[in-house]
């Protein structure tokens, strides 16, 4: 860990946030002169107070660690690069159009892979007045059901959370073009081809 790179990185969210040294030390339940020792780079944050510091300042641990927080491209938020990613733990879903780094309860989630629709995993797609009226023949049981339908335009993305139990249909404003993806608790993300 680089002291020099950690302390510019924490001057740097502290004026962010508008804080003093003597702010942000009080919230932390610390010295001013800590706070101060760490921004010059004569000594990095105690793994005592990673936490507590990675909340005032609103950034993760991690990137207080590396002393770098680079910033996405700002080109990168693209819906045709659009990322999937479903927390094991709370069945969260958590979508973006750039890179991201992405955690829920505690773990770091990896982009799910989107695999054409088969045999066992396809929807039905009507047109019911100005709706897609959308069916599918999978089994909605809490060991094994489709858990989100999304679709996915040039400029909006439109989902619809399904629980256990809960029919096989979703109905979504009409929007032209796009892809409709869907995803199984047990067999990750398809899109509807």
């Amino acid at each position: 860990m680089d002291c020099y790179k950690v302390g510019k990185l924490i001057y740097g969210l502290r004026k962010e946030k508008g804080l003093t040294q003597k702010q942000l030390a009080d919230t932390m339940n610390i010295s001013d002169r800590t706070i101060s020792k760490w921004e010059r780079g004569l000594g990095c944050p105690d793994v005592s107070l990673l936490q507590e510091l990675s909340k005032v300042l609103e950034v993760n641990i991690e990137k207080i660690l590396s002393g770098d927080l680079e910033p996405n491209d700002a080109e990168g938020g693209n819906m045709k690069r659009i990322k999937f990613y479903v927390c094991p733990n709370c069945a969260n879903i958590i979508t973006t159009t750039g890179e991201a780094e992405v955690s829920c309860c505690g773990r770091k989630l990896a982009a799910l892979i989107p695999k054409p629709s088969d045999e066992k995993h396809c929807l039905t797609v009507e047109t019911v007045e100005d709706d897609y009226y959308i069916t599918f023949a999978h089994e909605m049981k809490k060991a094994h059901y489709i858990s989100f339908v999304a679709h996915v335009s040039s400029d909006r993305i439109l989902l619809v959370k399904l629980y256990p139990e809960q029919s096989g249909e979703v109905r979504f404003p009409k929007m032209y073009g796009g892809k409709i993806y869907f995803g199984c608790n047990q067999h990750g993300l398809w899109v509807n081809t």
